[in-house]
């Protein structure tokens, strides 16, 4: 076996140029894919980052069917205890209960239905980008603040600004009237139109007085900056609420599933893109190796007579290639891991980001992701493809008489 590479090894270099030359193409197809997958995932972090930062956080603590029927008595008993139980137990500051409720708000022109939120303001900032994107006047002070932030597009559509009194009316909890006049203290843009004109914010134990909500919530949010600990923190605070029957822990795909059906299909449609790229790189390695193999016909005949089997000459050839291939990739994989590195570490910027950076609190830069399947699922695409094609030259191989290819030219 040791000597069947050896002549293996030696074979490749028999016509250097073009060994070179087919090496280089793999090299180029392996770098570029090492740099495009890893240019991809990366932007893929960023958009479930910016998704998550915004308001829905990384997973979520919510009554069982609350989700799909987001109704005012589907909530959590004591959820500011709870959420500040939480925090001590996992030593995890980023840790905010919320509640939710729909009503109509009215200005002196108009009257919108939106969807009022009740926040812990100094552990909101920590779970969500909006109180950092506040264009006009400030964010909520502290829970007992009887204020509220709203959106650019609905302060434009309801003509207000801040100082500006906003009148909510609404149903509690217990099915009574909830209604109140409070003054707008900020107007936040966010650079979603939608949740500009939808979502509204005031304190907490105010939202509770409002809606007559007894201390209860609907969610705590927790934000993690590491998607990667998804599994993780959410293991972990299954095990924590594991004495409540009646809650469950969300992730952030499970909350937003469009956002990962936006990934999965733009996703598959990048790989067709690459299974473009790698058909043409094994196409031109097909052709390097079919060329080699009828030019070697004549010696090929000579190993026949000499007693080489077929399948020991095949085998030869499917080894050349397998070296052939393994330093091309060798060289490409190091060339994109290198040029990842350099990104991963100075950021990639495109014109316009830093300003959408600073004006929506989201990163300016975009780096790409570095991981196993980055570096390796490209490479590993084009050897799978690499060695597939090499089977039809090795196959000619088996068709050789002796006599008639050492008769060959």
């Amino acid at each position: 076996m040791a000597s069947t590479w050896r002549f293996a090894w030696r074979n490749i270099w028999r016509q250097p140029r073009r060994s070179i030359l087919t090496m280089l193409a793999i090299a180029f197809g392996a770098a570029l894919l090492v740099f495009s997958i890893g240019l991809q995932l990366g932007q893929y972090d960023l958009m479930i980052q910016n998704s998550i930062r915004i308001y829905h956080g990384l997973i979520q603590v919510q009554k069982q069917g609350y989700l799909d029927e987001p109704k005012m008595r589907s909530s959590i008993a004591n959820i500011s205890r709870l959420a500040s139980e939480l925090r001590q137990q996992t030593g995890i500051s980023a840790i905010a209960a919320r509640a939710n409720g729909f009503a109509l708000v009215s200005s002196e022109m108009r009257t919108y239905g939106t969807m009022i939120v009740g926040v812990q303001p100094e552990y909101e900032q920590q779970v969500s980008s909006l109180p950092g994107v506040i264009k006009d006047g400030r964010y909520l002070s502290s829970e007992t603040a009887s204020e509220i932030v709203i959106g650019r597009s609905l302060a434009r559509n309801m003509q207000l600004k801040v100082g500006d009194e906003l009148t909510i009316l609404g149903s509690g909890r217990d099915g009574s009237v909830a209604a109140t006049i409070i003054p707008v203290v900020g107007i936040y843009e966010s650079g979603s139109r939608e949740l500009d004109r939808n979502l509204l914010q005031m304190p907490l134990q105010v939202f509770q007085d409002v809606f007559n909500m007894d201390q209860h919530g609907h969610a705590i949010v927790v934000y993690e900056k590491d998607v990667k600990q998804l599994e993780t923190m959410r293991h972990q605070f299954q095990q924590l609420v594991s004495t409540y029957d009646d809650l469950v822990i969300l992730s952030w795909d499970e909350i937003q599933p469009g956002i990962r059906q936006a990934i999965e299909l733009d996703y598959s449609s990048g790989w067709l893109m690459y299974i473009v790229l790698v058909a043409i790189i094994t196409f031109s390695i097909l052709n390097t190796f079919l060329m080699s193999v009828l030019e070697r016909t004549r010696e090929f005949g000579i190993m026949l007579a000499l007693g080489y089997t077929p399948f020991n000459i095949s085998r030869l050839v499917m080894l050349e290639v397998l070296l052939l291939t393994l330093l091309g990739l060798a060289v490409g994989t190091l060339i994109g891991v290198a040029i990842n590195y350099y990104f991963y570490i100075y950021g990639l910027t495109f014109s316009g980001m830093e300003e959408m950076g600073k004006l929506y609190n989201i990163p300016a830069t975009l780096t790409p992701q570095m991981s196993l399947k980055s570096i390796f699922l490209g490479p590993a695409v084009i050897l799978v493809f690499t060695l597939i094609t090499a089977l039809y030259p090795a196959t000619r191989i088996r068709k050789l008489q002796p006599v008639e290819a050492m008769h060959s030219i």
